[in-house]
């Protein structure tokens, strides 16, 4: 048994240490968004964000996880309050068949929160490790500039309300 603190919440998990972190995540703890692609840490799908940074959570073993931070797309935002990422990705209609999104999201979150002002070329090289096999790499750029200029904006008018 070990604990596994997933979007905030701890959690009891009963699962051999080196199970993929995906199965927990999709059949322990029912969080669908990351998806099983390949299976090979080829196609980012399964991709979370741990303590900051992005993780092919199809390869990586669950006993890599104690004592980490795991947040997945759920994790994020909802339907009715979307995070400036999945508001962005939405206004720019960047899913098409909307398999890869989710993992596709988790890695510009864990960019932008390194790196808030990204240039193309470092939105493509932090993107690298996600496929779209529908082709919406130019709509998922801009969702990616979009979402930096939310988080911005709403960055700025948190330090107004705050009077800092």
């Amino acid at each position: 048994m070990m604990t596994l603190k997933v979007n905030g919440r701890d959690h009891q998990i009963d699962a051999d240490p080196d199970t993929p972190l995906l199965y927990v995540l999709r059949d322990d703890l029912e969080l669908n968004a990351a998806k099983f692609g390949c299976g090979l840490g080829q196609c980012g799908a399964c991709a979370v964000i741990v303590d900051g940074k992005a993780v092919l959570s199809c390869v990586t073993p669950l006993l890599l996880f104690q004592d980490k931070e795991v947040t997945t797309l759920e994790g994020l935002g909802s339907i009715e309050t979307p995070a400036p990422i999945q508001r962005a990705f939405m206004e720019e209609q960047a899913a098409q068949c909307g398999y890869c999104i989710a993992g596709m999201m988790m890695q510009a979150q864990a960019l932008l929160q390194r790196n808030p002002k990204p240039t193309d070329e470092e939105i493509r090289a932090a993107m690298e490790p996600n496929l779209c096999r529908c082709g919406t790499h130019m709509r998922i750029l801009r969702a990616v500039h979009r979402a930096a200029h939310l988080m911005q904006t709403a960055d700025a008018s948190t330090v107004q309300r705050s009077g800092r």
